[in-house]
C-alpha cells in the first residue's frame, strides 16, 4: 500500500538503611554507578532491597513509640515468657523480629528468619488490633519480612506486604511515621524496579518524594538522592522531560548545599547528560560530561573518568566531531584494558562504539573488524559480566550488522541477546526492545508473519510493565500496523494506527515527525477502507505541517500533495455520482 511510513529505528531499551529520624529522612548514602548505556536505558543498576529497611535508631523502642501494653524498663529486648507467648504478648513481636535479624546475621538461613519475621508481623498486628492505633512496629516488621521475601526471589509476596506497610503510618503523627511511610514507598519502588515494572516504581518513588518533601521542604540536601532515584526511573521509562526537570532541581540543591565539583554533583551531571543525549541536545550533554570529568579528577576518582570519556566520545560522535570522538574512545579503551583486562565487556562496548564511528565515516572494513573483536569478547562471557550489558552490546552490533552483513545476520545476534536475558528477572523492557528490533529485521526481509509476532510479543510486554502510554509503545504499534497491512489485515492495522496516533499525540504533539508518519499511515488505511473524507482530513494536516517545515521543493511534501490530490479527485467523483 503506498504511502506507509515506518519508524525504521525502533528504540533499544535496556531495570536501605535509613539514618536516624532526627538526622536524615533520606536514602542510604550509596551512590548508584552510572553505566554508559544507549539512549532510553536507565543509567542505574537494579537496586537490591536491604534486609534491614530501617536504621538501628528507628528499630529500637523510642519514648513515643506506640506499643501494646506497658513499656518495659530495660532498653534490652528480653526473652519473653514462652509459657505466655500468645500473639497479644507485647514482648513477643520485638523478640521475634530480633530473632529474625540475628538469624540473618548468623547465616542460619533466610527461611528460618522468614518464619520468625512472619510470626513477628502477626504479633504486632494482634497488638495493633487491641489498641486501634497505627503501629510503627508492625510497619517495621512488614518491611523486614518483605526484604527477606525479596532475597528469596519471592517478589510478589514482598510487594503485597509492602503495600500493607505503606498504609500503616500516619504522617500527621510526626517524623517517625513520615520515615516509615517514606521507607515503605521507596522499598516498594525498588522491588517494582527489580522486576522491571518501571512505571509502578515511578509511582512509588513519587509518593516517597512527596512524603520526604512535606517533612523536610523542597530544597533540603537530602531531597537530592530521592530525586535522583526518581529521575533514573523516568529515564528508563523514556520520560525525558520529567527527568530533565528533576535533574535540574538536583543540581540546584547541590549548588546551594554542596561543595563545588563534588562527586555527587558529578554523578548527577552524568545523569542529566544521558537525558540531554536522549533528547538530541548533544552540546548540552557534552558540557555536563566535561564538568563531571573535571570533578571526578579533582576528587581522585580517576577510574570513573574512563566511563565519562566513553560518554564524551558518544557526544562527539553524535555531533559529527569524529577525530575528537576517536581520541576520547581510545583514552577510555587504554584505561579499561589496563584496569579490567582485554576481555572485559566494557572493552567490547568501546569497540562497538568505534565500529559505529568507522561505519559512519565510510570505513566499513574497520567497522566490521571492531564488531568481530567485540563479538569475541561477548561470546566468552567473562566471569562477572552483567547479562544486561552483554545483551545491549549484541543489540548494538546487530544494528551495525544490518548494514554490514544484512538483516539475517542481525537477526541471529538479536536471538543471542534474547537468550542471554532469558533467565534474568526484571528485563521485560529490554526484551521488548530486542523483540521490536527483530520485528523490524523480519519486516525488512519480507517475513511479515514473524514480524507481526515479534511486535505483538513486544507490545504485550510493554503493556505488562505499564508502558502502554509511552512513545516507544506508540512506535511499536505503528510498526505492528505496517506488518498487518502486508498481511492484508486492514481492520487490525487501522486499530493499531489509531491507538498509536493517540499515544504519540499525547507524548509528542500533532506536529512531531513520528506523529505525522502515523497520520500518513492511517490516511492510507482509511483510503483503502473507503473512508475518504477522514483520509483527506489527515493528509491535509500532514501536508500543512510538512510544508511549514520543509517547504514545497521537498520530495516528501510533493508525495503528500500528489496523494491528497488523488483523494480529492476521488471524493469529487463520489459527490458527482450522488
Amino acid at each position: 500500500m503506498p504511502g506507509l511510513v515506518s519508524q525504521s529505528k525502533v528504540a533499544q531499551l535496556d531495570v536501605s538503611p535509613l539514618e536516624p529520624v532526627d538526622a536524615q529522612l533520606g536514602r542510604n548514602g550509596e551512590q548508584f554507578e552510572l553505566r554508559n548505556v544507549n539512549k532510553g536505558r536507565s543509567p542505574a543498576p537494579k537496586k537490591a532491597v536491604s534486609l534491614f529497611p530501617f536504621s538501628s535508631s528507628f528499630a529500637k523502642p523510642s519514648p513515643d513509640r506506640i506499643s501494646c501494653g506497658k513499656r518495659r524498663g530495660s532498653t534490652e529486648i528480653d526473652k519473653p515468657n514462652l509459657e505466655v507467648n500468645s500473639p497479644n504478648n507485647p514482648d513477643l513481636g520485638p523478640f521475634l523480629l530480633k530473632l529474625a535479624r540475628d538469624t540473618i546475621a548468623s547465616g542460619e538461613g533466610l527461611n528460618k528468619a522468614l518464619e520468625y519475621a512472619i510470626r513477628a508481623c502477626k504479633s504486632f498486628k494482634s497488638c495493633t488490633a487491641e489498641n486501634g492505633e497505627p503501629s510503627l512496629d508492625l510497619a517495621r516488621s512488614l518491611h523486614v519480612t518483605a526484604a527477606i521475601y525479596c532475597s528469596l526471589g519471592r517478589y510478589q509476596e514482598a510487594m503485597q506486604l509492602l503495600e500493607r506497610a505503606v498504609a500503616v503510618p500516619d504522617i500527621r503523627r510526626g517524623p517517625d511515621h513520615a520515615l516509615a511511610a517514606f521507607s515503605g514507598c521507596m522499598q516498594l519502588g525498588d522491588t517494582h524496579s527489580i522486576l522491571g515494572y518501571v512505571v509502578q516504581a515511578i509511582d512509588c518513588y513519587t509518593r516517597g518524594l512527596d512524603v520526604q518533601m512535606n517533612a523536610l521542604g523542597d530544597s533540603d540536601p537530602r531531597i537530592a538522592e530521592t530525586c535522583r532515584c526518581l529521575a533514573e526511573a523516568l529515564v528508563e521509562a523514556m520520560r525525558f522531560d520529567q527527568a530533565e526537570t528533576l535533574c535540574k532541581k538536583i543540581l540546584e540543591i547541590h549548588g546551594e548545599h554542596s561543595a563545588p565539583a563534588s562527586v555527587e554533583e558529578a554523578s548527577d551531571r552524568r545523569l542529566i547528560a544521558i537525558v540531554y543525549d536522549a533528547k538530541g541536545d548533544y552540546d548540552a550533554a557534552l558540557e555536563h560530561l566535561v564538568l563531571a570529568s573535571m570533578a571526578m579528577i579533582a576528587n581522585g576518582h580517576v577510574g570513573e573518568v574512563a566511563f565519562i570519556d566513553l560518554s564524551i566520545g558518544n557526544a562527539y560522535l553524535a555531533l559529527g566531531r569524529y577525530d575528537e570522538a576517536v581520541f576520547s574512545y581510545q583514552k577510555a579503551l587504554t584505561v579499561f584494558k589496563s584496569t579490567k583486562g582485554d576481555n572485559h565487556p566494557v572493552v567490547a562496548l568501546v569497540l562497538v562504539r568505534l565500529a559505529d564511528l568507522y561505519y559512519r565515516t565510510g570505513k566499513r572494513r574497520d567497522s566490521k573488524l571492531y564488531c568481530e573483536n567485540a563479538l569475541r569478547i561477548y561470546t566468552k562471557r567473562s566471569q562477572g559480566a552483567i547479562p544486561e550489558n552483554v545483551a545491549v552490546g549484541l543489540m548494538e552490533i546487530a544494528s551495525l550488522y544490518e548494514a554490514l552483513e544484512g538483516p539475517e545476520e542481525a537477526l541471529k545476534l538479536l536471538q543471542k541477546a534474547l537468550k542471554v536475558l532469558e533467565d534474568v528477572p526484571g528485563q521485560l523492557c529490554m526484551v521488548a526492545g530486542i523483540e521490536a528490533q527483530m520485528g523490524v529485521m523480519n519486516y525488512i526481509v519480507g517475513k511479515f508473519g514473524e514480524s507481526r509476532s515479534s511486535f505483538y510479543s513486544a507490545a504485550s510486554k510493554l503493556r505488562e510493565i505499564g508502558m502502554e502510554k509511552s512513545a516507544f509503545f506508540g512506535m511499536v504499534l505503528n510498526q505492528l500496523g505496517l506488518a498487518c497491512v502486508q498481511l492484508l489485515k486492514i481492520d487490525e492495522a487501522a486499530e493499531l494506527f489509531e491507538e498509536a496516533m493517540e499515544i504519540l499525540e499525547q507524548e509528542y504533539g500533532s506536529k512531531h515527525q513520528d506523529t505525522l508518519g502515523v497520520y500518513s499511515n492511517l490516511a492510507a488505511i482509511y483510503d483503502a477502507m473507503g473512508r475518504v473524507e477522514e483520509a483527506i482530513h489527515l493528509l491535509e494536516h500532514v501536508l500543512r505541517i510538512r510544508e511549514e517545515g520543509h517547504g514545497t521543493p521537498n520530495p516528501d511534501v510533493d508525495e503528500e500533495r500528489k496523494r491528497l490530490a488523488a483523494l480529492l479527485k476521488e471524493a469529487d467523483r463520489s459527490k458527482n455520482r450522488t
